[in-house]
């Protein structure tokens, strides 16, 4: 537990230092360290020298942006409750061309990373933009064939009262690509993984 201990000591007062968490979590010093060390390997600590006075500075340690991200929220309650109040006020072809656009907007902003590049090339920074999006992903070429598999879903639990979220990650994959794409397995489906398979054809480029 002490581990969640200091985690959330740090979420209430910001920073600490070694001693102050332990005083707060009933620990030594030297436990606490333990932790600490740990926290920052994962990423979920940052430690920055603090100099109050003569002598040695202190290191502070506070938590990173990736461990603030995984204290609950109101994030994905809300995210349903504005997406069924979409739902219930527009047709379903709206709701569509919405999450369209949205991929369309994250393409146009990426858009000149791809400009020039093999389809090997884009299918290799499609993988990097996906996972900036937050998927897990790589692609292969089955034959001759390509395809790209995610092996996770940022909107995973979203999706699972409003699986229109899917047109995001496969209209961004078109859209980067300039080629069609059918998806024959989905995460939502109870699949282990989202399979995307991309057309021969080239389709109209993405618009900078």
């Amino acid at each position: 537990m002490t581990r969640n201990e200091i985690i959330n000591e740090l979420r209430r007062h910001g920073s600490a230092g070694v001693n102050e968490l332990a005083a707060a979590t009933g620990v030594t010093p030297v436990s606490v360290r333990h932790h600490l060390s740990s926290l920052q390997a994962e990423g979920l600590v940052a430690a920055t020298e603090f100099r109050a006075g003569v002598g040695r500075p202190k290191l502070v340690y506070s938590l990173t942006k990736t461990a603030l991200e995984r204290f609950p929220t109101k994030y994905v309650r809300f995210t349903e409750l504005l997406l069924g109040e979409m739902k219930t006020a527009m047709p379903s072809e709206v709701i569509d061309k919405l999450f369209a656009a949205m991929a369309q907007d994250i393409a146009t902003d990426n858009a000149a990373r791809f400009e020039g590049k093999t389809l090997e090339q884009k299918m290799t920074l499609l993988i990097v933009l996906l996972g900036e999006e937050g998927f897990l992903a790589e692609w292969n070429k089955v034959g001759s064939s390509y395809q790209v598999t995610e092996y996770n879903c940022p909107y995973f639990v979203i999706g699972q009262n409003h699986p229109e979220v899917c047109k995001i990650d496969q209209t961004l994959i078109s859209k980067m690509l300039a080629r069609p794409v059918e998806k024959t397995t989905c995460l939502l489906n109870g699949d282990q993984r989202c399979v995307f398979i991309i057309g021969d054809s080239e389709i109209a480029v993405v618009e900078g």
